[in-house]
């Protein structure tokens, strides 16, 4: 049962950004913009992140200088978001040229003033303070306590939470309802009053604010310094936003699939089936990327993306 458990947590750590991120890019896909710069998103938003926590040091209190560290990330990545929502909307650019160039960006800027700063590109910060071991009365549930409410981090309920708020939005909202509109028929949007290019922008706007906080939930439980990588996180959320079809709660499942293989991946020392088995570590650690070849290779020829996502939509055309 304790290895249960500690696959359970060590999951959550895992599937959790996987699931904000892969949220995120949800909501500009389905507004009808490509967003494959949500690995350098991630970069800007934990680099950012992690400069707060470093920055504030122990000046705020408790968890409050986490959530507003995920605050900073989310805005962080809101902002560097609107570069790609003006080359692709505006300038009407290769959506995937110019998310390729945010994502190039993205690192080398971090690594650029970290070293200026403090002439290392590793950004140390202390993660750890925010663990929670036991949460009262929940941590005490049979079964469910230790694996959803001891040593955790608010992130992993913060994940669900978004979850819950993005089905609402996409689905039992004017906004929502726009927005799916303007990624399947953008024309047909157009011709009853809305305006394709607001709704686009916020959606590009809200995928970089979630791709930005998802960088730093990542790296919070699974780092203790930050060297202007999320691990090739973000392109892994992209696989997971077409294996869930765009839709929420298939994302949430395809999130922990993946999540469970980075699991066995990193922490297979910790399971006793897995550490005995005469397997070299490589091979444990390409087994998420490997497992998302096979699941691509098999639900890509069934995927239905928006029908205008990638298309840049020009109003004089009909």
């Amino acid at each position: 049962m304790n290895e249960i458990n500690f696959i359970a947590q060590q999951a959550m750590y895992f599937s959790i950004p996987l699931l904000i991120v892969a949220l995120g890019g949800m909501f500009s896909e389905r507004s009808g913009v490509v967003n494959i710069a949500l690995e350098g998103i991630m970069v800007m938003g934990a680099f950012i992140g992690v400069a707060f926590l470093n920055i504030t040091g122990d000046s705020i209190p408790g968890q409050w200088q986490l959530i507003l560290a995920l605050l900073v990330a989310g805005l962080s990545g809101a902002i560097f978001s609107l570069l790609h929502a003006f080359a692709s909307i505006n300038m009407k650019a290769d959506q995937t040229i110019s998310g390729t160039a945010l994502n190039m960006f993205a690192p080398a800027f971090a690594i650029f003033v970290a070293r200026m700063v403090q002439n290392s590109q590793n950004v140390i910060f202390n993660g750890t303070k925010f663990y929670i071991e036991k949460i009262p009365v929940l941590g005490d549930i049979p079964v469910i306590g230790p694996m959803f409410f001891q040593k955790a981090y608010i992130t992993t309920f913060l994940g669900f939470g978004i979850l819950i708020v993005s089905s609402i939005v996409l689905y039992r909202t004017r906004f929502g309802l726009r927005l799916r509109a303007c990624g399947e028929h953008p024309h047909a949007a157009d011709s009853v009053g809305i305006n394709v290019y607001k709704i686009r922008y916020a959606g590009v706007v809200i995928s970089g604010a979630l791709a930005g906080i998802g960088g730093l939930v990542f790296i919070l439980p699974t780092s203790t310094q930050f060297s202007a990588s999320v691990a090739g996180y973000g392109f892994l959320a992209l696989a997971v936003l077409i294996f869930g079809q765009w839709k929420p709660k298939r994302i949430l499942f395809a999130a922990f699939f993946f999540g469970i293989m980075k699991t066995l991946a990193n922490s297979y020392t910790g399971i006793s089936l897995l550490k005995n088995l005469p397997i070299s570590s490589e091979v444990y650690k390409m087994i998420p990327y490997v497992a998302t070849l096979i699941v691509l290779a098999f639900s890509s020829k069934n995927s239905q993306a928006p029908r205008a996502s990638g298309i840049p939509y020009d109003k004089s055309s009909r």
